[in-house]
């Protein structure tokens, strides 16, 4: 891969260190200007899970896209780079129990062993300690990975309450072909949002302020403050606020 293109692509000019210091700062760069988004998907234009195709997309075409590509790209920068990789598959559990991988987190190994993710929407903007119990500080919010017999559980604090499951997954490495059935469901599913909602999202200078652009709304979140700031987005405008804060315009079938 290009890797100075893909630097350049994230805005990342600082020297290159295999440290949890630039894996950090890599991880928000990234997610400060590759945005989640379901564009591909919904416009039925179809993804892949491999880098030929995610590193184009991300870096030639300066898209975004879902986890399969959004972290297997990164997977990939990260490798090339030095820092030794594992590509994790997990369940999602935002709508309730699920044993079905259908996510790709990435664990990386430093001193002791980080998940990062770059794939999971409003998610945690620093990579979290796997060795680690009780909570820890995500930038946007406070996680916490929890012990299971089906494997390591992340979970976000809400509030004071419970804290709420985001996915399961035990840390085996795959390789990025093992997603292809959990891509080409998620792309052909009638009932699933990423064919019927179309929507992009990304950080903020590094965060913990968000952009999120959805159908007819954008949003502009606070940060930890948890405050939202909502305006309405005509359909003939779409195109150029997506523009305006995604730098990109709908896909091609190209």
């Amino acid at each position: 891969m290009d890797v100075d293109a893909y630097l350049a692509r994230i805005g990342f000019d600082q020297p290159i260190r295999i440290d949890l210091g630039t894996l950090t700062a890599l991880q928000r760069a990234h997610l400060s200007t590759v945005p989640f988004e379901n564009l591909h998907v919904y416009h039925r234009l179809g993804v892949r899970t491999d880098t030929d195709w995610s590193v184009a997309k991300v870096v030639e075409q300066r898209r975004g896209g879902w986890c399969f590509e959004l972290n297997g790209a990164f997977g990939l920068l990260l490798e090339t780079l030095g820092f030794p990789v594992l590509r994790l598959g997990a369940a999602v559990l935002l709508d309730g129990p699920s044993v079905a991988i259908d996510h790709l987190a990435l664990e990386v190994q430093l001193d002791e062993p980080w998940l990062v993710d770059v794939g999971f929407g409003d998610s945690f903007v620093v990579p979290l300690a796997l060795n680690r119990r009780g909570p820890q500080d995500g930038v946007s919010g406070t996680y916490e990975l929890i012990d299971s017999a089906h494997g390591l559980t992340l979970t976000r604090h809400d509030g004071g309450g419970i804290p709420e499951p985001q996915y399961r997954f035990r840390r085996v490495d795959h390789e990025l072909a093992d997603f292809d059935a959990a891509s080409s469901h998620l792309q052909s599913a009638e009932d699933l949002h990423w064919r019927n909602k179309p929507f992009a999202t990304r950080l903020l200078d590094g965060g913990p302020e968000r952009v999120t652009l959805t159908g007819d709304r954008l949003k502009l979140h606070g940060g930890t403050d948890g405050s939202v700031t909502e305006d309405p987005v005509d359909p003939a405008d779409w195109d150029e606020v997506l523009l305006h804060w995604f730098g990109m315009g709908p896909p091609s079938s190209a």
